[in-house]
């Protein structure tokens, strides 16, 4: 099965809160978006257009038909943000030092809930969203998003399409995660670089296959650009998480509100973990990648 691989840009419109953890009343945002965000908003506007018209109410049932269609025939790398640079794009990620990212990217919005009978904040209301900017802080740079996705040949899915009205990530009916598609480029040649030369990819039956290479010196390494499933894996340095998240599933009667049902993917080393060998992965579903055959 022949993959087609496009490299995607995004301009950031509007505060990007992609969900992380929680710290005091401070909710941090991740400083990328993950395949899953990003096959969560194109499965919302796909079957939004498909459905268009045809009545009041979409099922769940047919998000999910558009989201299984998705895994089956579109792949995603995760996205990462970027600025422009000679008539070109260049990631800000990985970086050496995080406070100079933190303070040149994101940014955040406090509120709170009125108590109007005490004039007063509401009780425990107080919150504060951390978001990637639409600019940096420092030059006041647009903030683009640059990621790659892959296409089965002949899929009917019109992807493309979508993406010139993504939104995506937290907050958005505050007007969050609104994104205007800046490029989409059909890379041609036969063996791709992706991420300015951080990886390489290769046509692969199943899934897309891509390759990560380490010079063959003691003190070289790569990094991983997604969460990797932490299995047979060797010479990686880096956070372990457990990857879970949630799904509305209306359908079924144990879960009648959204996000109940809950998924634990498994353990993974997360993105920008240190790699001392060259190695294979398999780019799964939600851009997840899976060790396969390693490579020294």
């Amino acid at each position: 099965m022949k993959w087609e691989v496009y490299r995607v840009i995004f301009r950031v419109r509007s505060p990007l809160h992609i969900g992380f953890n929680k710290v005091g009343n401070l909710q941090r945002t991740r400083h990328y978006v993950t395949g899953r965000v990003m096959w969560g908003a194109l499965t919302a506007r796909l079957t939004r257009m498909k459905f268009l018209g045809k009545g009041p109410v979409v099922s769940s049932e047919e998000y999910q038909c558009i989201g299984r269609d998705l895994d089956e025939n579109i792949a995603f790398t995760y996205f990462y943000p970027a600025i422009r640079r000679n008539s070109d794009y260049q990631i800000l990620w990985p970086w050496e030092n995080e406070d100079d990212f933190r303070r040149r990217l994101l940014g955040s919005y406090v509120s709170t809930a009125l108590d109007y009978s005490q004039q007063a904040a509401a009780n425990e209301a107080l919150h504060e969203i951390e978001f990637i900017s639409p600019n940096t802080q420092d030059t006041g740079e647009p903030i683009y998003l640059m990621g790659y996705i892959f296409e089965k040949k002949d899929t009917e899915l019109e992807w493309k399409k979508a993406c010139e009205y993504i939104q995506l990530g937290g907050e958005r009916g505050y007007g969050f995660g609104k994104l205007e598609l800046a490029d989409m480029t059909k890379i041609q040649t036969s063996e791709i670089e992706l991420f300015n030369g951080a990886i390489k990819f290769k046509n692969f039956q199943d899934r897309p296959l891509i390759h990560l290479h380490v010079a063959d010196s003691p003190q070289s390494y790569a990094r991983l650009l997604a969460h990797t499933k932490a299995i047979n894996m060797e010479r990686i340095e880096g956070i372990i998480e457990p990857l879970v998240v949630r799904e509305w599933r209306s359908n079924a009667k144990q879960y009648r509100y959204a996000g109940q049902y809950v998924d634990l993917i498994g353990v993974c080393f997360a993105p920008g973990s240190k790699i001392s060998k060259s190695a294979d992965f398999a780019i799964g579903r939600f851009g997840i990648w899976y060790p396969a055959l390693a490579k020294s």
